[in-house]
Formats: structure tokens, C-alpha cells, sequence
């Protein structure tokens, strides 16, 4: 569910002023019917006066976001620096992009965006050295740039490559396999595939994947159980792939399938929704009708598969280590009182593990920065990998018997640079590294501390331009997400440079919720801690604003329908000293961020403290959280939110839920909501809901707009076209709504380059 400002904003602020600046006394809302819609939830009463609106395809709903829209877009024409924003923005993301390398059956294999192309091309290299060839481009397949390719797989040999596709930025795939030295597809085709890869046999006769049944009905809607585990033969229709696994008396258990390298055995990772603890059942490959044995079927810890040494696994677990260590378990002697610990917990946050040249690589984080170490196979530290600065790192794949492995470094002033590292050697060289045309010398990074409503020392990166005045009066934009074990570390922005290029200070909080510090961290900011995430996000306004935080975080006093949620103590996930608050900015100036469960996060602030905050830009956000398990996937996030269906989980769920919180009267921050027509993931009903329940409760002058987006989804595959014109729409209402001034090159109608 995580989801980020779009890459891309630039030079001195010199005094140039936008336009008009003053909020219209009225804007002609659409009219919404209200019914009269009354639900019951353990004895409490709760209106749903929109519920009409979760009929995403009636004539109602689509009459009510044609109208919405045309009052949105009307808004937004009349700002002037609209154009200009959105020719920057443009002229910025013109840069070459690239993904990480892998290497199969002596060929290389690597994604390439040349600037603007929609969607990031699939190349293959013979060489490092020699002419990449074209494999796959996904820009072909639609005229809008809204086929994306969602994952691929390549056989062990690299002849074949199993590829999927998203429409319209569906979750739903199609998956097909082409050859590589042709470019060409094959026949196959598999339909009702989401959330799943695809691992090859290591004879190349076919791969592993899951998919749901075929839905009877409302496809982008309906709720999405009983995944199963298929095998898929080459050149044969999908009717005759081989089930090889599935629970019929666990509806809500999802399965991935993992051939190992040897390709001996088959090892399936069982999920249940979004909660990290998982088991971890395998297959032996070697021997036709093999039962499927059950390994790991505690459900008591999280356990990623790493490797194996015949029977001997390797997997990554917070197991009594909520940072996570590395153990091996020979299956032939699974008892766990023969497991072996191999790499101990330490004091930063391990987060991932591959094995290549019989090295573990393991990446850390270290308040919410990369840290890479080397490991032998007993554990041993070989060294730790330098990187260039303070930012994240990504990659590090292979085999057992590469000597090579590829990584991409970033932060939020260095492009995404790919590097070769050869692990002999252990010495880094550029691969790629791509040219934005800007000066990162012109920038600064730090990284704060401070303290949120319980005490919790929380840490923050702000990024602005040097020479920065802390006089409270600079324009920022405060991002979060904090749930789901999501870690947010630092990492260039097309969107982000050119927002700072208009004076702006950019602040990324890392919440309770995410996994920056382990499992504890997660687990502070889940179901009744929920409050703690928002608490820790209101604390960050509040210290870039030059406030301590209060007592209550200045909250004002809710009438909760239900009795008080008890407040869950302190986390101790990061401690230390604190940075004192500093005046970057005042409330007027201060917007804020977030999408998906970070759009919950705005929702709930902005609900809650709507007198700290400008604006707030929430994207495709969780907004009714008594109803969200009840469409597509939303059920398998009750493992972080809780469900309406529990007494206790209502209790502290309504007392947050953004939809059920906006009280008429109220005068509420400029909002900006951008949601699609059809978001099978967060279904548009959450947005459609809380934008008509804030229109109609708004007393103040800012605006409360939507921006309903089509043939988009949640998000992923969206194409550059829109990602561009979504941020300019996005930061052209910020500079309207926060009265920014703008840099003489934004005022220039035809810049020169």
C-alpha cells in the first residue's frame, strides 16, 4: 500500500507572485444525495449517508464524479503557474532511469526509461560491455501508456521469460511468457493472477504462480480469498496447469511459490493478509507426488527464505529478534532445538538477506538509512560495504556461485545510480548513473529527532536548498505513511526537487507503524497504538513549527460515540537525545502528504488538528475504517488496522476514522484528494465519501477538492503523462493555498533550456 510523491521542482526565490491568492467566498459543490443509510455496530449507531457512492458504476456515482471533477479542473485552470510547473516538471523527469541488473543463463537483464517514455523499457545485455537489446516495451501495448509490466521471472537458462501485466493500474494480471532470443510471445496466457510472481522450474519446463478464480462479478470490487498455488506447463492452456496447492478451510491464506536454486525443492511462503508473521511449507521436486510438507506452521514470526544448502535453509526472522537475525534449519532435523543462529540481532534493523558468491549480503537500516554488511556463511563479518553518502540502497541479487551483484544507491538529492560490486574484490564501480539537470550542491540534507505526545523519540529528514532562513515563514511539505512494516527512507524525487525549487522545505517523518526500527516499531503503531502514528505525524508539524508538543498534541476534544480508547505506553524503538523544535515554517504554511495508509494518516490529522495545518494533499486514502474489509483486498489489512466486526477493535477504530470524524462547522485546511474511478485496491468509495462529508462540513473559505483520475488504480504502472500532470495539479494548488511566491524561471512562459 505504500505510495510516494511522484518523481520531480527549482532555482532562487526572486519575489515573482502567482496571481490571485484569495479563496473564493463559495465554490459550486456538486450536490450529493444523503440518505438516510443507518448501520449498527455492536450496539452503537453509525450514519453512512453516501453508501451510494461504493456503486462505482451506477449512474449516480459516475454523474457525481464527472461534476466534481469539472468544479476541480476549473479551479485549477485558473492558476497561473499551473503551466509553468508542469514544463518544469516535464523538462526534469527528461532524465535516463534505470532498475537494478540480474543476471540469467549469461545474460543480463535490466529496465531502462529514457526520460519520458510512459513505462521503463526491458533490455537484455550479452556483455556489461556490449549493445543492450530491446526485450520487452511495454509502450507498445496501449496508446495511453496504461499497460505497465507488473513483474517478470526469467528461466534459469534465460530462453524464456515469464512476464505480467496491469491495465489501467488494476491489481489484476495477465501473465505471458516470450523468448528471449526472438523477442517474441508464445502462446501462453494466464488470466485472475494478482498479487503473485512467477519461479521457474530449473529445467525451464514451466513456473509457479498464483491466481484467484475467475470472479463471477464485479471484478474490481468484489472481495479477493482462496488464493491458489498453480504450476503452469510451457505451450499449454492455463485450464490444464496443475493446482498444487491450496486451503480451502483458510479462505484468507495466500501462497507463494519459490524454486529453490538447486531446484530441488519448492518453497511456499503462506501468507495471512498483510501480517508479517507468515509459515513456510516446501515440496521436494525431486521426487514425482511429493506431499507438500509443513515446515514453519506456527504462525509465530516472520521468515524469509534466503537460500539453501540441499536440505539446509537459510532464512531471515525476527523470531526473538524483532530487528531480525539470520538462522539455518536442516528440514531432515527441523526441531528447533536444531536450529543454528548464523548472523545475531544488532542494533540497526536488518531488512534484507541474499546469498551470492556463497556471501550473505545483508542491508541494514540505521535510522532509516542504508548499511550494508558482508557475512561468510558461518556469520562471520567479511566487511561493510561503503556506500556514498547518507540514502538507501536496493538490489544485491544472484547465486551462490556469482562473484558479481548489482545494487541501485539513491538519496534525496542522487538519482537513482546503479553499481557493480564484485564481491572478490569487494570494491563498487558505476553502471549507470543518470544526469538531472540540477545542482545537488545546492542542497542539504539532515536528519532530526524529536519527541512525540508519549515521549517516543521519532526521526525526520528535511531537504531544502542551502541558506535557508528559519524565520517560520518557509512553505513545507510534511510526508508520512507509517504502517504496514514499510520502511520510508530517502530517495530522489523529480516532484520533491521541483517543490523545493520554489522555495519549499521537504520533510519525510519516519512513524511508529513502519519497520524503520524492527517489529517493535511496527507493532507500536497498529491497531488500538493506531492513534500513536498520527500522534507521532502531529508532533512533527508541531516541531516544524517551533512547538514542543503539548500534553494532548493541542486536540481538540471529540464526541466519541463509544467508551475511550486506552493509549498504549511509550515504544522504546529509538532512544537518545532530541533535536530542540526550529521555526521553519507557521500552520498557514505547512501542507501535508501521504497515500494509501498514508492517506489515512493525512485524513486522520487533518481531522483531528485541522487548526495546524494550510493544506493536505491525501492520495487514494483509507477513509472508512468500518468498511474497508469488505471490498477486494481490504480485509487482509486487518492484521495492522483491526476490524469493525470486533467489539474492541471498533471502539478504537471509530475513534479515528477519518470519514467518521469531520465535523460540520469546522473550518478545515485547503484539500486536494486524488483518487481514480476504479482503484481496485483502496476502492475510490473511501475518497468519494470523505470529499462529499467535507464539502458539506466546510466552514472556512479553502477549498475541498477531489481530483478523480481514470484508467489509473491505485497507483503502480501509472505512466509519466499522468505522474506529471498529477504534480503539477497537485503543487499548483499548494502555491495557490500556502500564497507561495515563485522563482523567475517559473514565471518565464517559454524558458529557454
Amino acid at each position: 500500500m505504500r505510495w510516494l510523491i511522484p518523481s520531480g521542482l527549482l532555482t532562487a526565490v526572486v519575489g515573482v507572485l502567482t496571481g490571485c491568492v484569495h479563496f473564493p467566498a463559495h465554490l459550486p459543490y456538486p450536490v450529493a444525495a444523503v440518505t438516510n443509510q443507518v448501520d449498527y455496530y455492536h450496539g452503537v449507531a453509525v450514519r453512512d449517508p453516501y453508501r451510494w457512492m461504493e456503486d462505482l458504476d451506477a449512474p449516480q456515482t459516475k454523474d457525481w464524479v464527472r461534476a466534481e471533477n469539472k468544479v476541480t479542473f476549473a479551479y485549477l485552470d485558473q492558476i497561473p503557474v499551473r503551466a509553468a510547473l508542469k514544463r518544469r516538471l516535464t523538462r526534469l523527469w527528461n532524465y535516463e532511469r534505470y532498475g537494478v541488473p540480474f543476471k540469467e543463463g549469461g545474460r543480463y537483464f535490466f529496465a531502462k526509461n529514457n526520460g519520458l517514455q510512459n513505462q521503463s523499457v526491458l533490455y537484455t545485455l550479452d556483455s556489461l560491455e556490449g549493445p543492450p537489446k530491446v526485450l520487452l516495451d511495454p509502450n507498445l501495448l496501449s496508446t495511453d501508456g496504461t499497460v505497465a509490466l507488473s513483474g517478470y521471472a526469467v528461466s534459469d537458462d534465460g530462453s524464456f521469460l515469464a512476464y505480467g501485466l496491469s491495465t489501467a493500474g488494476s491489481d489484476w494480471q495477465e501473465w505471458k511468457v516470450r523468448d528471449v532470443r526472438s523477442a517474441r510471445d508464445l502462446p501462453d496466457d494466464l488470466r485472475w493472477v494478482k498479487f503473485s510472481g512467477a519461479s521457474w522450474t530449473h529445467d525451464g519446463s514451466g513456473f509457479f504462480y498464483s491466481r484467484y478464480d475467475e470472479p463471477k462479478a464485479e471484478e474490481l470490487k468484489a472481495v479477493n480469498y482462496y488464493q491458489k498455488l498453480y504450476f503452469h506447463r510451457l505451450g499449454t492452456p492455463q485450464s490444464d496447469d496443475r493446482r498444487v496447492y491450496d486451503r480451502r478451510d483458510h479462505k484468507d491464506w495466500g501462497f507463494g511459490g519459490e524454486v529453490t536454486e538447486d531446484g530441488r525443492y519448492l518453497v511456499i511462503s503462506v501468507s495471512q493478509g498483510t501480517d508479517r508473521r507468515n509459515r513456510v511449507f516446501y515440496q521436494d521436486l525431486s521426487r514425482p507426488g511429493a506431499p507438500v510438507v509443513e515446515l514453519l506452521n506456527a504462525f509465530d514470526a516472520a521468515y524469509d527464505f534466503i537460500g539453501n544448502d540441499g536440505p539446509l535453509f537459510w532464512f531471515k526472522t525476527d523470531l526473538d529478534a524483532p530487528r531480525g537475525r539470520v538462522i539455518a534449519i536442516d528440514v531432515n532435523q527441523p526441531d528447533r532445538a536444531q536450529w543454528q543462529e548464523i548472523i545475531p540481532q544488532a542494533a540497526e534493523t536488518l531488512r534484507g538477506v541474499s546469498l551470492v558468491d556463497d556471501q550473505f549480503i545483508a542491508t541494514y537500516l540505521e535510522d532509516a538509512h542504508s548499511q550494508v554488511k558482508i557475512f561468510r556463511r558461518d556469520g562471520r563479518l567479511v566487511r561493510e560495504l561503503p556506500l556514498p553518502g547518507i540514502g538507501a540502497v536496493g538490489g544485491f541479487g544472484g547465486k551462490r556461485t556469482d562473484t558479481e551483484t548489482f545494487y541501485a544507491f539513491t538519496s534525496f538529492t542522487v538519482p537513482g545510480t546503479i553499481y557493480r560490486y564484485d564481491l572478490r574484490t569487494g570494491r563498487s564501480s558505476v553502471f549507470r548513473q543518470p544526469k538531472v539537470d540540477f545542482h545537488p550542491d545546492d542542497y542539504v540534507t539532515r536528519q532530526v529527532f524529536y519527541r512525540s505526545r508519549d515521549g517516543t523519540r521519532v526521526p525526520m529528514f528535511i531537504t531544502h536548498r542551502k541558506g535557508l532562513k528559519l524565520d517560520g515563514r518557509n512553505p513545507t511539505l510534511l510526508y508520512g505513511y507509517g504502517g504496514f512494516d514499510i520502511s520510508l527512507t530517502p530517495s530522489f524525487s523529480v516532484a520533491n526537487l521541483v517543490w523545493m525549487e520554489l522555495g519549499g522545505v521537504y520533510a519525510m517523518a519516519n512513524l511508529r507503524g513502519g519497520g524503520e526500527y524492527g517489529e517493535a516499531w511496527h507493532q507500536a503503531g497498529m491497531k488500538l497504538k493506531k492513534q500513536n502514528v498520527f500522534d507521532d505525524f502531529i508532533a512533527a508539524a508541531e516541531w516544524l513549527c517551533g512547538r514542543p508538543p503539548s500534553e494532548d498534541n493541542g486536540r481538540r476534544t471529540f464526541v466519541v460515540r463509544t467508551t475511550k480508547v486506552r493509549q498504549a505506553p511509550a515504544n522504546p524503538g529509538a532512544s537518545g537525545l532530541v533535536d530542540p523544535p526550529e521555526r521553519f515554517t507557521r500552520p498557514a504554511r505547512l501542507a501535508i502528504a501521504g497515500a494509501s495508509n498514508g492517506g489515512l494518516l493525512v485524513g486522520a490529522c487533518e481531522t483531528q488538528r485541522p487548526d495546524l495545518f494550510g493544506a493536505a494533499l491525501p492520495a487514494v486514502g483509507v477513509m472508512d475504517m468500518l468498511r474497508f474489509q469488505k471490498f477486494t483486498i481490504g480485509w487482509a489489512w486487518t492484521s495492522d488496522y483491526g476490524s469493525s466486526d470486533d467489539p474492541e477493535d471498533f471502539r478504537a477504530l471509530d475513534a479515528y476514522s477519518p470519514l467518521h470524524h469531520i465535523r460540520p462547522g469546522t473550518r478545515y485546511p485547503a484539500t486536494l484528494i486524488t483518487t481514480a474511478d476504479h482503484d481496485d485496491r483502496v476502492i475510490p468509495a473511501h475518497s468519494f465519501k470523505f470529499a462529499a462529508t467535507l464539502q458539506a462540513a466546510q466552514a472556512g473559505p479553502a477549498p475541498v477538492l477531489i481530483r478523480i483520475e481514470t484508467r489509473a488504480g491505485h497507483g503502480g504502472g501509472k505512466p509519466t503523462t499522468k505522474l506529471i500532470d498529477e504534480a503539477a495539479d497537485q503543487f499548483g494548488f499548494l502555491v495557490r493555498t500556502l500564497k507561495m511566491r515563485l522563482p523567475a524561471t517559473f514565471s518565464d512562459p517559454d524558458p529557454k533550456p
